[in-house]
């Protein structure tokens, strides 16, 4: 079981993954609705794993991902990419993201990319 940081600009992303990880029996321990958020939730919280959206307000899925990944090297997050991202994917990759999961979330996808993660 994983203790997850959820990040979505869109309320109903997070309700949907929420729902895949927590009948998963994993733990979501927060939930963000932007970049910037979501680096002050992950010192704060210090998930296991972060699933970040890539396009939202404020500050973007990758950028994040190099911000929480300078403070964190060890920082496990997995990207969550709606279809023809993916140019996107690869930044997110090679900025240290360590999955991606595309949307509309399929939920054995979601878990079989946390299981990897962890």
């Amino acid at each position: 079981m994983a203790k997850i940081l959820i990040v979505d600009d869109a309320a109903f992303m997070r309700m949907m993954l929420k729902d895949i990880l927590t009948k998963g029996g994993h733990e979501v321990i927060g939930e963000a609705e932007n970049g910037l958020v979501a680096i002050q939730k992950y010192q704060e919280l210090k998930p296991d794993i972060v699933t970040m959206d890539i396009t939202m307000p404020e500050m973007e899925g990758v950028e994040a991902v190099r911000e929480i990944r300078k403070k964190d090297a060890n920082a496990r997050i997995v990207m969550c990419s709606a279809m023809g991202q993916q140019g996107m994917v690869v930044q997110a990759i090679q900025a240290g993201a360590k999955d991606f999961i595309v949307k509309p979330f399929q939920g054995d996808r979601v878990l079989d990319a946390i299981r990897r993660a962890v």
